[in-house]
């Protein structure tokens, strides 16, 4: 008779790349098959498999998601022109031409999207854990963002009747040509934002003379990957500049310059700030609640964060950004938004200039309100939602929607937890300089992918948190908010396998959630004790000290470490079971 423990619900499983793939593959080895008899729905989200099946494995995953209700996601590549180019040449039947989005984009948002998922992104509740804070008193770091144009000067409002928006341009040939339509409902707020490419390729020349007379290091984060027609243009002109006008200088003078994507910028230079340098944040939304946060650490530091932190990411329905349409202006003329046949607003804009239209549905953020609210009674937290509620129509239908939520919930005798509706750039300063108790941060979808990285990265390492996405159906996915780690996976094909340097904690505590859910929901008693004691065991080996090398020195007792690799830590885990 078998030993394992039996499960009759099928488990979705998402598998990835790299590093990330590797340490997937031994932690269902060790934590889910050897010990339990559970059917597996297993899809291949490789960046490979996606070119392949020109994207039709995201479609397949977003299906098992919905028909099965529980899944666990490994992180995948988001492929570069490089890799791209690598892996068509590899398979030269494909034709590039013919490639769906699915196929070379990130899979991410289109599960998200699939499922109608809402992210909330925890700290793993490590008990000696004590992350030495980097010194940002009087640190020389300046933020430098446009002040004219992007989202700060969209045109934003709340539709009034349920129709189709459509963006018209008209140029040279004087007909009006649709770029774009997209259905909303009565209530959804929509918005048009352009970026005068002159103007960009102005502040590009201001910013990076200011480094050169300054001497400092250069940073510029956007989101090309995501907003290619927006930001990826915005990026485009400026590192012309920079190459065209300014490199030889930069290096002559031995300073250095850098471009991330501005989440993973914003976490790297908030935990681990340099010395002197100057970093470019060009939409000037993002920017300027960047420009505050570095003002307030520079004043009062980062305190140490003795509580859980944890971020709500509201990423269903419309998406601001990310569910954007985006695109440079083929050539000078108009853009008009119409809405059901009436003219909303028009602007002039130049060839290149980009150009970005964002909607999101106010059904949508009602449910993940209500999502807020039942996560934070249920786990006893406070609330701080950020809104530009003083010029953004956008925003304003949240706030609304907080009131009604708020109400429903009172008719029926349900008291709303504890909240407060702040700026996004107060809601940012508190979590970081002055983090309550036990508090929950509501954000919408770029503004919380940026704050949760910088979250993550101040709690230690981002395989010290957890990431859950769930949809009002009930359809849960886990997932670690970590990469690939593209780095450490090189270092293991070099050594034959043999250096396997990777932090599993955020994908053994997702495949223990995940587990979790599957046994409360089918009533198995056994499975949800399983995975209770696994992540209880996790805890446990980390508060014994025995760490992977990204947390060496960062616990409450640094002599007594002990410093193991990948499969050291996940045997220091099953052996604790």
């Amino acid at each position: 008779m078998s030993s394992k423990i039996k499960v009759e619900a099928p488990l979705v499983i998402l598998h990835g790349d790299e590093m990330a793939q590797v340490a997937f593959e031994k932690i269902l080895d060790t934590f889910v098959t050897s010990r339990l008899e559970i059917p597996l729905v297993e899809i291949d989200l490789s960046a490979e498999n996606r070119l392949v099946t020109n994207g039709q494995v995201v479609i397949d995953a977003v299906e098992a998601l919905k028909r099965y209700g529980v899944g666990i996601k490994n992180a995948g590549m988001t492929v570069n022109r490089t890799q791209l180019g690598e892996l068509l040449a590899k398979h030269p039947d494909i034709d590039s031409a013919r490639l769906h989005p699915l196929a070379t984009k990130s899979p991410n948002g289109a599960i998200r999207k699939g499922i109608g998922g809402n992210i909330t992104r925890e700290d793993i509740q490590f008990r000696n854990l004590l992350v030495k804070r980097p010194e940002w008193v009087g640190r020389d770091i300046v933020v430098d963002t446009m002040e004219s144009g992007g989202i700060k000067e969209s045109f934003n409002e709340l539709s009034g009747a349920t129709g189709v928006v459509k963006l018209m341009f008209v140029g040279s040939s004087g007909d009006p040509v649709e770029l774009h339509r997209r259905e909303v409902q009565k209530g959804d707020p929509w918005l048009l934002a352009t970026n005068d490419l002159e103007d960009v390729r102005a502040w590009a020349h201001r910013f990076f003379q200011r480094a050169v007379d300054e001497k400092r290091d250069i940073y510029l984060g956007l989101k090309d990957t995501v907003i290619a027609g927006y930001d990826g243009v915005m990026r485009a002109a400026i590192e012309t500049i920079y190459e065209e006008h300014y490199r030889e200088q930069v290096e002559a003078l031995g300073l250095s310059y850098f471009y991330e994507l501005i989440d993973a910028q914003a976490a790297r230079l908030v935990a681990n700030p340099p010395e002197r340098a100057i970093w470019g944040v060009p939409d000037n939304n993002t920017g300027r609640k960047l420009y505050k946060l570095v003002e307030q650490l520079k004043q009062f530091g980062i305190p140490d964060r003795k509580a859980q932190v944890s971020i709500s990411r509201m990423s269903a329905g419309g998406g601001d950004q990310y569910g954007s349409f985006n695109a440079p202006a083929a050539e000078d003329g108009i853009l008009k938004v119409i809405v059901d046949g009436e003219e909303k607003h028009a602007r002039h804009i130049r060839k290149g200039d980009p150009i970005l239209l964002m909607s999101n549905d106010h059904v949508a953020i009602r449910d993940w309100v209500l999502q807020v609210f039942r996560d934070a009674s249920r786990k006893n937290k406070e609330v701080y939602f950020g809104l530009k509620r003083e010029y953004m129509e956008y925003d304003e239908v949240f706030s609304t929607v907080i009131t009604d939520v708020r109400r429903k919930l009172a008719e029926n005798d349900t008291a709303p937890p504890s909240f407060m509706i702040m700026r996004p750039s107060s809601q940012l300063i508190k979590m970081i300089t002055d983090p309550p108790r036990n508090a929950l941060y509501p954000a919408q979808n770029l503004d919380g992918d940026i704050f949760s990285d910088i979250s993550a990265a101040l709690g230690g390492s981002l395989a010290t948190a957890s990431s859950i996405i769930e949809s009002k159906d009930g359809t849960m996915l886990f997932e670690a908010p970590h990469g690939t780690a593209h780095d450490l996976y090189l270092k293991y094909l070099e050594s034959d396998g043999k250096e396997a340097h990777f932090n599993s904690s955020a994908l053994l505590f997702a495949v223990a959630n995940a587990l979790e859910t599957l046994g409360e929901r089918e009533a198995n008693a056994t499975l949800v004790e399983y995975a209770q004691r696994l992540k209880e065991a996790l805890i446990d080996t980390v508060a014994a000290g025995v760490i992977t090398g990204d947390l060496k020195g960062k616990t409450s007792d640094p002599a007594n470490e002990t410093l193991v690799d990948m499969q050291g830590f996940l045997d220091a885990v099953a052996s604790r079971l």
